[in-house]
């Protein structure tokens, strides 16, 4: 990633999104650091985000002193502030430091967090994501269950009409019903209001939206096959297949950073994506794509991520994940 004169508040949007596959992430975390202090952030007041970055960037690599230190400095950089973004940083250091073995400091930092779960989702997903670290999932459910308990309270009695309408209550519900599916835990009234939302929202965006991150994942075969027939979509699979598998492998990881538990990658074929497109659709289409995407979730023939890093790699390559996919985005 080229290092540019100036970063502007976009850019550390792209850099978010693209970092963990890039070729040097460290790097980049080293340039974010070094853009706070030489003076080249285009808006000052993005200091704190800037270095939050880079300390997301470090942990995933798993340079934890630099993460730690990155983020210490992004609190200092936010002063006085008080909103979404310090509390997501303050959620990131408890995160850094249970990595870290320092548990009653992580503690600490994230119990003040706990009514904001209401009031930030950006902040609740990595203040849940901080406690599963830990191994405390259960302790973040009960959090959960009661800022569900908490929004609902505010609405009142009438459930909300659509994932639009319900706002933060939605992030809250879906944050919940994920965690729950990955600890065991059965259904209850929220984890059935929560489904009851996606099921609108899915209906109501099926013909327009685009899988995010887009988690088909086509074998060497196949993304060569893929390739050959429609090569305008190396565009968003990657223009060979190790790029394919870094894109992969980075939005895993994010994901998992925002406090998703429930991740696989959905195995694609040619041949079941022009089918599934039909004698008239466009099989290369955004549409055609999402809607096989969502075929295949809806199916078993899944493969779960992450593998232990001695076990053999998501991608099929017969290399220990540890060795293969893993070093792509965090080493």
């Amino acid at each position: 990633m080229p290092r540019k004169a100036e970063l502007t508040s976009a850019d550390l949007n792209d850099i978010r999104q693209s970092a963990l596959g890039a070729a040097d992430p460290l790097g980049v975390a080293a340039d974010l650091a070094g853009a706070v202090e030489s003076g080249r952030l285009a808006d000052p007041r993005d200091a704190g985000l800037a270095l939050t970055l880079a300390a997301e960037i470090a942990e995933s690599r798993t340079k934890l002193d630099a993460a730690l230190r990155y983020v210490e400095r992004a609190l200092e950089a936010y002063e006085k502030r008080d909103d979404s973004q310090v509390a997501a940083a303050r959620a990131l250091r408890a995160r850094i430091l249970f990595r870290v073995g320092r548990e009653s400091e992580a503690i600490a930092e994230l119990e003040p967090l706990r009514p904001l779960l209401t009031e930030y989702p950006d902040a609740a997903a990595y203040i849940t994501s901080a406690l599963v670290v830990a191994g405390r999932g259960r302790e973040a459910e009960q959090w959960l269950t009661e800022a569900v308990q908490r929004a609902l309270a505010e609405r009142g009695a009438a459930e909300p009409a659509s994932a639009d309408d319900a706002g933060l209550l939605f992030f809250l519900l879906q944050q919940r019903h994920r965690l729950r599916h990955a600890l065991g835990l059965p259904h209850d009234t929220h984890d059935n209001l929560a489904e009851r939302l996606e099921s609108k929202l899915a209906g109501a965006t099926a013909r327009t939206a685009e899988p995010a991150g887009d988690l088909l994942f086509w074998s060497q075969a196949e993304f060569g096959r893929m390739v050959a027939r429609w090569p305008a979509l190396t565009e968003a699979y990657g223009a060979t297949w190790d790029e394919h598998r870094a894109r992969l492998e980075s939005e895993l990881f994010r994901l998992t950073g925002a406090g998703r538990t429930d991740l696989a990658l959905l195995p694609g074929s040619v041949t079941g994506l022009a089918a599934h497109a039909g004698t008239d659709g466009d099989p290369a289409s955004a549409e055609s794509r999402a809607g096989y995407a969502n075929r295949l979730a809806a199916g078993t023939a899944k493969i779960g991520w992450p593998p232990e890093r001695n076990a053999a790699c998501w991608c099929g390559s017969g290399l220990k994940y540890k060795k293969c996919c893993l070093p792509r985005s965090r080493g």
